[in-house]
């Protein structure tokens, strides 16, 4: 039987919410709950070499690398920020094929991908290295690639006060391809624009040309 709870909360389509960046995992809590959860699948962690630190290795992996994104914000993310070019008006940046690593929140199943992101500078632009720290800010959280792609839209619009952002996303779902509908070759699309990308065509399908992306 599922959590009450949870059940409750589903059937009025309450969403629930990340923990808040800067919050810190407890790793000797997370490594005890490996274990139980290892022991109630029945697996003989005494007996069985391979499994005795597997708890320990299994709270760092997840606090280090794939939760991570939690302990920062898109300010930290971006760092410093410098002043636009004079020259810039209303001209696209674009950097494509940002490599990824995300979990599936419906059943923490890995997520490959690459996130192509732009924007139109206004009053300040970053590095482009710092647009990939931005992606996996996000990336590493328990996070919809729906919502990451708009998560990482939005935060360049309010961080660098851009007038036009986007971030289009390409992803292989382990939950997908490995489970369920056994769909192993299906990849999956999200996009979010925000500002001017958002309405205007012209933009949006110069953007497109630049990812080679169909017109529409």
């Amino acid at each position: 039987m599922g959590n009450p709870r949870v059940a409750r909360d589903a059937s009025r389509g309450v969403k629930s919410r990340p923990a808040p960046a800067g919050a810190k995992p407890d790793r000797a809590a997370m490594a005890v709950a490996i274990q139980d959860f290892l022991r109630a699948a029945g697996l003989p962690l005494d007996s069985d070499p391979n499994l005795l630190d597997t708890p320990e290795r299994v709270a760092s992996a997840w606090a280090d690398e794939f939760l991570d994104g939690y302990g920062r914000t898109p300010e930290e993310a971006l760092g410093e920020t410098f002043p636009a070019p004079s020259s810039s008006s209303g001209e696209l940046v674009v950097v494509t094929d940002l490599r990824f690593q995300s979990m599936c929140p419906h059943h923490l199943l890995p997520v490959e991908g690459r996130a192509h992101v732009a924007y139109v500078p206004a009053k300040w632009v970053v590095g482009f290295g710092r647009l990939g720290t931005l992606v996996d800010c996000f990336a590493h959280r328990l996070i919809l690639q729906e919502d990451m792609a708009r998560e990482v839209a939005a935060s360049l619009a309010r961080v660098l006060g851009s007038p036009a952002t986007a971030c289009i996303i390409e992803a292989e779902q382990a939950c997908l391809r490995i489970r369920g509908p056994r769909q192993r070759d299906a990849r999956t699309h999200a996009e979010a624009y925000e500002g001017l990308l958002r309405r205007d065509g012209a933009m949006r399908r110069e953007l497109w040309t630049r990812l080679a992306l169909p017109r529409r």
